[in-house]
């Protein structure tokens, strides 16, 4: 190999190393920049900006996540939720807003659902062809007349895994795998790259 191909393959493992490092800096700096923002400018239009450089943004940071706790806190009550309920009806009644707000908060309702382990476990299942195998989400159970047991399934897309299909299959035409719901969405997301070399493939 020569100077040549050992100067990009250096650069590429290079850029390879620090791209997941300075993704995850600059997200974490917009999300900063986002929830500090409200309470810095509060506090500058009280205070004015002669004070220490980050101070406006550390104690803005901190008043929008009380801000949030106490927002959350308010909606899990009856009037709290009640009057969500009169501003979502509000919302959706706009009509590039309202296509906006449903798609948001199916992602947020998606992402909270699997946190309160709306998936059950990770199977594979030969979906939608035979020899072509695909993850699924089980979500449910159920039996037929003739005592003949189902799962209930979720089958993600790729890299969106907060929409997919829904099907019903039958316990024995799926394999178990050893994955959680996080390892297998990590899979989904990344197209199949964070998958092990070795698989559980009957």
């Amino acid at each position: 190999m020569n100077n040549k191909s050992h100067f990009k393959q250096y650069i590429f493992t290079g850029l390879l190393s620090i791209l997941p490092i300075y993704a995850t800096y600059w997200i974490v700096k917009q999300l900063f920049l986002v929830f500090s923002s409200p309470g810095a400018k509060l506090y500058y239009l009280t205070f004015g900006d002669n004070t220490f450089k980050y101070l406006p943004e550390i104690i803005g940071f901190l008043l929008t996540i009380i801000s949030i706790y106490i927002i959350g806190r308010f909606v899990t009550n009856v009037l709290g939720k009640s009057l969500l309920n009169e501003i979502e009806k509000l919302v959706e009644r706009i009509p590039i807003v309202s296509l906006v707000y449903k798609t948001v908060k199916q992602i947020t309702e998606s992402i909270s659902s699997q946190n309160n382990n709306a998936f059950k476990k990770v199977i594979q299942l030969e979906y939608p062809r035979k020899g072509l195998w695909t993850l699924a989400m089980v979500t449910g159970e159920s039996k037929d007349k003739e005592g003949k047991e189902y799962y209930h399934l979720f089958v993600p897309t790729t890299p969106n895994p907060t929409s997919g299909y829904m099907i019903y299959a039958l316990k024995s035409d799926t394999t178990k795998t050893k994955l959680n719901v996080e390892e297998a969405l990590k899979i989904i997301i990344s197209g199949g790259m964070l998958a092990s070399t070795e698989n559980t493939l009957p």
